[in-house]
């Protein structure tokens, strides 16, 4: 472990904005700043590179647990961001064009032996609905596609099938359409933007009525409890943005062959922190980019996850 004070840098939205009650990213600022560590806070828009080196116009943050006032930022200021040990990126979806330049430029700063969580390289090359597919094995019937009549077919053939954005997040922009194929031609209108941007369509997984799980992975490793999101009555998603409800559970022998098969690769490309959405016996999502769920998991089973994230920064600068 490093027992070094470390500087920590977070990318995040604004922090005003965020649900105190079940903010994941609050609950790892707490806890490096528990180790005393020092906090660094960045939103996307004050990163920026000058001379092949990537800078941030950063403050000084501290965090409380308080629901009525729960952080305190100092002064502005423009520094490397080679200064930091560790930054943690947090930014939500969209991972639109925004998203993508920001991830560039923290690459420059992993260049100089910044650690970037998850690392930029992967961030890169993970789309959290196409990652999933790498691993057929582990997935529904999924097709994705931007014409017409291919998704048609695939309707066709499953009769009931769930359409949604490759770039989406908290539930948006996904559709069910069942049987009858009701408003199916102005889904696929709006998805593929009259052809022109690719689409998911997956048959749809009944057991979603008991919930899209999250497991939550540490350098690979599953935490042994996950969070079932439970959809409202009357909803197909079970986000908790979309009024789906969290409930954990201990993690089935399925779900632990369900991680087997996505360890090896989430190890090979250095992911530290990844969510899996599980529906039934199936993968859905692989979500690399801000997972949540921290928190929920936590306050029902007493674990400690941003804590165990912590560590395994330690460890990893310390190697």
């Amino acid at each position: 472990m490093n027992d070094r004070p470390l500087k920590v840098g977070v990318v995040m939205d604004p922090i005003a904005d965020l649900s105190y009650k079940k903010d994941s990213s609050l609950a790892m600022l707490w806890a490096a700043q528990d180790r005393g560590w020092s906090l660094h806070y960045m939103e996307q828009e004050d990163l920026f590179l000058r001379d092949g080196r990537a800078h941030a116009r950063w403050r000084e943050l501290e965090v409380y647990r308080d629901p009525e006032h729960w952080y305190a930022l100092g002064e502005s200021r423009v520094a490397p961001l080679a200064e930091l040990d560790v930054v943690l990126m947090r930014k939500d979806p969209p991972v639109d064009g925004r998203f993508l330049d920001a991830v560039h430029l923290l690459g420059f700063a992993e260049r100089e032996g910044v650690l970037v969580v998850n690392p930029t390289r992967a961030l890169l090359e993970c789309n959290e609905k196409l990652f999933a597919q790498q691993f057929p094995q582990c997935c529904a019937p999924t097709l994705v596609s931007s014409r017409d009549t291919e998704i048609r077919a695939f309707h066709a053939e499953h009769g009931d099938v769930i359409l949604k954005p490759l770039d989406g997040m908290g539930g948006s922009g996904i559709f069910h359409v069942g049987p009858e194929g009701r408003n199916l031609g102005a889904v696929i209108e709006t998805l593929t933007e009259r052809g022109t941007r690719q689409a998911m369509a997956q048959r749809y997984l009944p057991e979603i009525k008991d919930g899209d799980t999250r497991i939550l992975l540490v350098e690979g490793e599953p935490v042994p409890y996950g969070l079932a999101r439970v959809p409202m009555a009357g909803e197909t998603r079970g986000n908790l943005a979309a009024g789906g409800r969290g409930v954990s559970r201990e993690l089935t022998d399925r779900d632990r062959w369900l991680v087997e098969q996505v360890q090896p690769m989430i190890r090979e490309k250095g992911l530290m922190f990844v969510g899996l959405d599980v529906i039934g016996d199936y993968i859905t999502e692989i979500n690399v980019t801000s997972p949540t769920c921290v928190r929920e998991i936590d306050d029902q089973r007493g674990t400690d996850i941003a804590g165990s994230l912590m560590d395994a920064i330690s460890r990893r600068l310390a190697g």
